[in-house]
């Protein structure tokens, strides 16, 4: 990325020589992310991050075929709010949100899920991996079924980049958005998989970059450095789940040994993700948790880190249909590249040691 910082910071979309230079890179970039997923080159397009590229997918989706008479948008509860953000401004501009049934495991019913999906839906959302508590919904299931119906199948693949495999050519889904700083590209890039053929009306207006699907100078540097880290993702995939499903299973194990009441959500699902636990053990409070586990210099959250500040419960643990006092109590672990058996253990023995606290606290 370094010398598109300096040397080379051409703007691409200049045909000078500088320009062309940096419009050779960022080509050379989106064919790199692009064969990570089995892709066409001209299938990708750079955008700021997650949220923009759900954003787009879905509401350039609804935008451009409401004319059609396709006016429903089909999603679920649990959802991250970059897609139930846009699935909600779609309706305040007319669309007809229906939201599919989940089970108290985390997975998407995907019967409910059926019975929504019918022939005036423009577009259906489903994320392939819960950002919260790690549960692997059935993307191919859910994509056959709108393929038959003529909707267009989108997925947040936010958390599953890099941990499940994902293949444009043997799954159908039509639009896939990915976000840079969850395989360790520069925070603020990502990008939207967009089907050969499949039309979307931009969120921005001013030129025609991006193949008309995005329009602004693209950022060079972030566009390689995303391209690099989703090779680096890919080829590392099978080893690094692996790793990260023993951490997981440690750290799991760990915690129902010392605290024997703690309750791991979506332990029961058919698939997990490797990399994040969700735990809550009654009696204790996540805000107070989170801020003694940072002191011991252990970083958690309670949710999704979009929704930093907010009092508000999990809307995820809410929808499955956890206990209220079990949303309150709820601690989310995220395991990454640099975690490994010691600093588990260590998560561990602090955090039974804190449970322990807080419970003799609530008792004084």
């Amino acid at each position: 990325m370094a010398p598109f910082y300096g040397p080379r910071f051409g703007n691409p979309s200049s045909l000078h020589r500088w320009g062309r230079e940096a419009r050779a890179a960022l080509d050379e970039a989106r064919e790199r992310l692009a064969n990570c997923i089995g892709a066409r080159s001209d299938e990708m397009c750079f955008t700021s991050g997650g949220t923009e590229a759900d954003n787009l997918a879905i509401l350039g989706a609804w935008r451009a075929r409401r004319s059609e008479g396709r006016n429903a948008i089909v999603s679920d509860p649990i959802e991250h709010k970059a897609v139930l953000g846009a699935v909600h401004q779609a309706a305040r501009e007319g669309a007809q949100e229906r939201l599919c049934r989940v089970t108290p495991d985390g997975v998407i019913d995907a019967e409910s899920f059926a019975e929504l999906t019918q022939r005036d839906v423009a577009i259906a959302t489903v994320m392939w991996v819960n950002n919260e508590i790690g549960t692997v919904q059935p993307i191919a299931e859910l994509a056959s079924t709108t393929k038959s119906r003529g909707v267009l199948f989108h997925t947040d693949a936010v958390q599953a980049f890099g941990k499940i495999e994902i293949d444009a050519r043997s799954v159908g889904f039509d639009a896939l958005s990915m976000s840079g700083h969850k395989i360790g590209a520069p925070k603020g890039c990502g990008a939207v998989y967009v089907r050969h053929g499949t039309v979307l009306e931009s969120l921005f207006h001013g030129g025609t970059l991006e193949r008309g699907k995005r329009p602004g100078t693209e950022n060079v540097a972030a566009a390689i450095g995303l391209a690099r880290a989703a090779e680096l993702a890919c080829a590392e995939r099978e080893a690094e789940v692996s790793r990260l499903t023993k951490l997981r299973e440690r750290l799991e194990r760990g915690i129902r040994e010392r605290v024997p009441d703690a309750v791991i959500h979506g332990a029961n699902a058919p698939s997990r993700a490797p990399h994040i636990v969700n735990v809550s053990v009654p009696g204790t409070d996540s805000e107070s948790m989170l801020m003694a586990l940072d002191l011991q210099g252990i970083g958690c959250s309670a949710g999704s880190a979009c929704q930093s500040g907010s009092a508000s419960p999990s809307h995820v643990l809410s929808a499955i249909g956890v206990r209220h006092d079990l949303v309150a109590a709820a601690i989310r672990m995220s395991l990454g590249s640099l975690s490994d058996e010691k600093s588990v253990d260590r998560t561990v023995e602090v955090f039974s040691r804190l449970v322990s606290k807080a419970r003799g606290l609530a008792h004084v």
